[in-house]
């Protein structure tokens, strides 16, 4: 998992690079610390998708160029099978598959996201990003945190929101939870 955090990072400092947008813009953009964002770029600290989404979308790149360096072609359809998506490890307790890595162009990105149960009494880290999330819960149950609020969700459950604000997901029941993750 290392070695493809270290080329993900590469790929994101090569394309800013070509893009020609300094890490002061970049960190402006993404409104996190500079240290932070030197970690992704070195690949010293793992980039969480939703942060790889805003960067690929301000370089004006498909999200995919960077998690596996080719260019989406697909214009007019692309078809994912069960099990086929990009998957992505981009922290330890979450799992992402991406499901439409090869269409050119997207407005949004489509995850498969797996989120393993933590130790009782482990409260997840939080994250937040530019942007709007959706999530549509298909097994297991989840417990979402988001602007101090603490919301369980059951299979066929979804949630929608604003993903400025710090949130995070927590497996429940001791089994991991799966979810189908929209980032617009």
């Amino acid at each position: 998992m290392q070695e493809k955090i270290k080329e993900i990072a590469a790929r994101v400092h090569e394309m800013r690079e070509l893009s020609e947008i300094s890490i002061e813009k970049m960190v402006e953009y993404l409104q996190i610390p500079e240290e932070t964002y030197k970690n992704y770029e070195s690949g010293e600290e793992d980039i969480p998708a939703s942060v790889l989404f805003e960067i690929a979308h301000k370089m004006q790149v498909d999200m995919a160029t960077l998690l596996t360096g080719e260019e989406p072609r697909m214009n007019i359809f692309t078809v994912t099978r069960e099990g086929k998506g990009v998957s992505v490890e981009r922290r330890k307790q979450y799992k992402y598959q991406n499901l439409a890595e090869k269409f050119i162009h997207k407005k949004a990105e489509f995850f498969i996201v797996t989120v393993e149960p933590k130790p009782e009494g482990t409260k997840p880290g939080t994250n937040s990003h530019p942007g709007q999330e959706f999530n549509y819960l298909l097994e297991g149950s989840l417990k979402v945190y988001i602007h101090n609020n603490e919301i369980v969700l059951k299979e066929g459950d979804s949630i929608y929101f604003d993903s400025n604000y710090e949130h995070a997901m927590e497996a429940l029941e001791g089994k991991p939870a799966k979810f189908l993750a929209v980032i617009i």
